[in-house]
């Protein structure tokens, strides 16, 4: 169940857009401007601004014959709209949060209260109606003394079940199973089962209790009845739903926190002889909704969001000629609040704070001892996958990691190399979007031959629902995500992030420098270029046991993939660093190495000329 409060917050933005464009919110100017919201296990309408701020199902009071304006917001995302049947005036439907619609009618030419509903099938009868009032009309006193006129349905085919008196109570735990978020069930026939079969009778009172026994942020929704329960946060809290069906059939029920349906929290809701659109619900799961919503507006910028960009040269020094050695690594997963560009925030999902995480260097060898401690203020457990670990899921089975809590295990460096991390909690794409990758470097014996300088720079995608540029807090679109349809590519973690004086590549004419280069993705394979640069030695799949391939222009490397270049500056300028597939710098990718020192004519020698961005 969600707060009116929280509700109105999201259409915050909406409403002010569309005072700004012409809107009418206020009953003053003939309009009004209602959202849709979820309250004490009720679908409702709920009204913004002026005198039915705030106000369930509000009264709506104009003069015979005015022209009316009506502006329904999406606030939780379900599909609806208004009908006001003695006008026949009816909105578009919308789903999706943050979706508008806007309607306008003229009203009944006598005093009256007529009814407004959604008529989405079962939306009216959940608590989505209220009155009209025209001239000097009052609500009916039976909707007064109910609050809702159940004389007046929506138009829908199945018909409303009349209640039953029995009540079918079930207990549910959010657990870990098989690499997959499920809901566990607790009693009864299915006690121990992943996402059970739920069972019940048009008419009956359901009840569903679900327990947080992983720890993590979730809450469970049933299709059919509309009906969501409250967030679980913490590990044994609890939550009950109560809520009764209307209409034989079989419904999805799952978890709405985004991306837990898609990791494994579904499973079916029969009600009655479970027939009624059988087809249609199990097309529906089979496609897992995967059309993307309409974009929601953005939240204002988080003020207290941090800088998470990892600065390119917070490097720690090679290994050189140590023996192998017994190294303890310890990580912290934390979500925070940080900024994706100048007036842009973002929630990311990191390890110690930094995207990407820490650059870990050991040796051929070498016995590592993996701390993993989940922050306490996490949502979501985490964990860790290193490509560099010879042993089940890289270390991902021995760290799955609830808030709170730390995991550990060891393992030795069998084979040189440059090797992603990231975390492979599902959905494992989610948890890397959102910036948990990193580089660990397993250097040979007697460490890497010496350069002047080196860069530790990855590559990486947002999906938010919101498009590129929007200025605010955006949030993440899992659908997007699914589709491989990011706003963002970003270098560390921001868009331009490696373009500031902060944390451009910085070195001077006649340096050698390295590069530890890596794609955390999770989809996009980057065609790596230094624009004005050739790479005298590639890496080719970050293999260094392998001969380097020389005089390089273009380097690929696939996601959860990396590579070493190497390659003398003689010439003194600004240096892009893109991914050559160049659309993508009109989203955010690209970074700058910055090379001070003396000109060299005698390798280029030109004017340079303005506007063209080096």
């Amino acid at each position: 169940m969600k707060s009116i409060s929280k509700i109105l917050s999201i259409c915050l933005l909406a409403v002010l857009l569309l005072t700004a464009c012409g809107a009418k919110p206020t009953s003053e100017q003939g309009g009004y401007v209602l959202t849709t919201a979820l309250k004490d296990g009720q679908l409702v309408f709920v009204g913004v601004g002026s005198d039915i701020e705030g106000v369930v199902n509000p009264a709506l009071k104009v003069q015979p014959g005015e022209e009316v304006t009506i502006t329904l917001i999406n606030g939780e995302g379900a599909e609806h709209d208004i009908f006001f049947p003695d006008v026949d005036a009816k909105t578009e439907r919308v789903s999706g949060q943050g979706k508008v619609t806007t309607l306008t009618f003229t009203a009944p030419d006598r005093d009256g209260a007529f009814v407004y509903m959604d008529s989405v099938p079962g939306h009216a009868e959940a608590g989505m109606q209220g009155y009209l009032l025209v001239g000097d009309a009052e609500v009916p006193a039976l909707a007064e003394a109910t609050g809702m006129d159940m004389s007046v349905s929506a138009d829908t085919s199945a018909p409303s079940a009349q209640p039953t008196g029995v009540t079918v109570a079930y207990a549910l735990d959010t657990a870990m199973q098989d690499g997959r978020m499920v809901f566990l069930g607790k009693g009864g026939d299915i006690d121990g089962k992943a996402n059970p079969d739920l069972k019940a009778n048009a008419g009956d009172t359901v009840q569903i209790t679900l327990t947080s026994a992983d720890g993590i942020q979730h809450n469970i929704f049933f299709e059919g009845a509309n009906a969501q329960s409250e967030d679980v946060v913490g590990l044994g809290s609890s939550t009950t739903l109560e809520f009764m069906p209307d209409r034989d059939g079989t419904f999805a029920y799952y978890c709405a926190i985004p991306g837990h349906r898609q990791a494994g929290m579904e499973g079916k809701f029969i009600v009655g002889s479970g027939v009624e659109n059988v087809s249609a619900v199990q097309s529906g799961m089979s496609d897992m909704n995967m059309t993307s919503s309409p974009a929601a507006a953005a939240g204002p910028a988080d003020a207290n969001a941090v800088d998470i960009v990892h600065d390119p040269m917070d490097i720690p020094p090679s290994v050189g000629a140590r023996g192998p050695e017994h190294v303890r690594i310890d990580l912290e997963t934390m979500e925070v609040s940080g900024m994706l560009a100048d007036g842009t925030t973002y929630t990311y999902w990191t390890f110690n704070g930094l995207v990407p995480g820490p650059f870990i260097r050991v040796r051929v060898g070498d016995t590592v001892e993996v701390h993993l401690k989940n922050s306490i203020t996490s949502a979501n457990a985490h964990s860790v996958d290193f490509h560099a670990v010879t042993g089940p899921g890289g270390g991902a089975v021995a760290t799955q990691t609830k808030p709170g809590k730390e995991t550990m295990f060891t393992f030795q460096a069998l084979n040189v190399g440059l090797y992603v991390y990231h975390c492979a909690t599902p959905m494992v794409a989610d948890h890397i979007s959102n910036g948990m990758y990193g580089m660990i470097l397993v250097e040979p014996e007697g460490g890497l031959p010496p350069v002047d300088r080196e860069f530790y720079v990855m590559q990486g995608e947002l999906y938010t629902t919101q498009p590129f540029g929007t200025a605010g807090q955006l949030t993440r679109d899992t659908d997007k995500l699914l589709n491989e349809d990011p706003e963002y590519f970003v270098f560390n973690g921001a868009s331009m992030g490696l373009t500031s004086d902060a944390h451009s590549l910085k070195a001077q004419v006649g340096e050698t420098v390295r590069i530890f280069f890596g794609v955390g993705g999770p989809n996009f394979t980057s065609s790596f270029h230094v624009i004005g640069e050739i790479f005298d030695r590639v890496y080719d799949q970050a293999s260094l046991t392998s001969n380097p391939l020389t005089d390089v222009q273009t380097t690929t490397v696939p996601p959860g993939g990396a590579t070493m270049v190497e390659f003398k500056l003689e010439v003194p300028g600004r240096y892009i660093l893109v991914d050559h597939a160049l659309s993508r710098m009109q989203r955010g990718l690209a970074a700058y190495l910055v090379v001070e020192g003396p000109d060299n004519k005698d390798v280029f020698d030109g004017v340079i000329t303005p506007g063209g961005g080096h």
